[in-house]
């Protein structure tokens, strides 16, 4: 195909992607009580775990400010979980695009990559909002008596959503290193040997995403990202084991020969 072939394709392909979107969002967009109901759980599980009534002292609840602040919280709902009930058609869309200029043993890597990091992701924003939970109640022991602690939606959307991201994407780390030991970059043991460094990044990193008087939240996030990095080490070993063994049969064929 010519340059202006592909880029016709290409546009063709981005526009059903972006029906997918636009049908996915309007499905959403009838759930996104149910979502808001969940986004709102943890706020009302800190007000229960610290006894207090929504009408207390310390207000526990999602804050609206403005005439158009329950529909443009919906809006954003709506696109975040549009985005990924279209998954499947604008990830195709991608892949159809890309797959002809890929080998065979390229497809079936990338299948790999996909199968290990969608789930891992998920587990990674399933850690999240068992955390978030434990943020809150923290940060809230910091408000003085008396005063109302008002959560403005856009604010506290931002910083769940943020958040699930991060760990989503801090818990697919490991599949990006199996990923660079299958196409040669770093070896097995290379990934083992940085285990201090991999230490220390996971210590850092836990500490910044869970507040720092939290030792669980940050012990059992740190914990997590270790045990996943010693799993991408291992199966990067393996690996590397068999890529020796494989061209050791090879060099013993062609001396045979």
């Amino acid at each position: 195909m010519s340059l202006g072939e592909h880029l016709v394709e290409l546009r063709r392909r981005l526009m059903i992607a972006v029906v997918g979107l636009v049908v996915g969002m309007i499905v959403a967009f009838f759930i996104t009580d149910g979502i808001i109901s969940l986004l709102n759980e943890p706020i009302l599980e800190v007000a229960a775990r610290r006894g207090q009534e929504i009408t207390g002292e310390t207000l526990t609840a999602l804050n609206f400010t403005t005439v158009t602040s329950g529909f443009d919280l919906r809006m954003r709902i709506a696109f975040a979980i549009g985005l990924l009930i279209s998954a499947p058609v604008w990830l195709w869309q991608l892949w159809a695009f890309v797959m002809p200029g890929l080998t065979r043993k390229e497809i079936r890597y990338t299948w790999a990559f996909m199968g290990a990091a969608i789930p891992l992701f998920f587990a990674g924003c399933a850690v999240g909002f068992f955390i978030i939970p434990h943020v809150i109640e923290l940060m809230a022991t910091f408000v003085p008596g008396g005063a109302a602690l008002l959560f403005a939606y856009d604010t506290y959307y931002d910083f769940v959503f943020k958040f699930f991201i991060v760990l989503g994407c801090a818990f697919v780390l490991p599949v990006f290193l199996v990923a660079m030991n299958l196409a040669g970059i770093m070896s097995g043991r290379a990934i083992l040997k940085g285990w201090r460094v991999a230490v220390l990044v996971a210590a850092v990193f836990s500490a910044l995403a869970t507040p720092a008087a939290d030792v669980t939240s940050m012990l059992l996030l740190m914990g997590i990202m270790i045990v996943l990095y010693i799993a991408a080490a291992a199966l990067s070993m393996l690996f590397d084991r068999r890529r020796t063994k494989r061209e050791e049969a090879l060099f013993a064929s062609g001396q045979s020969a």
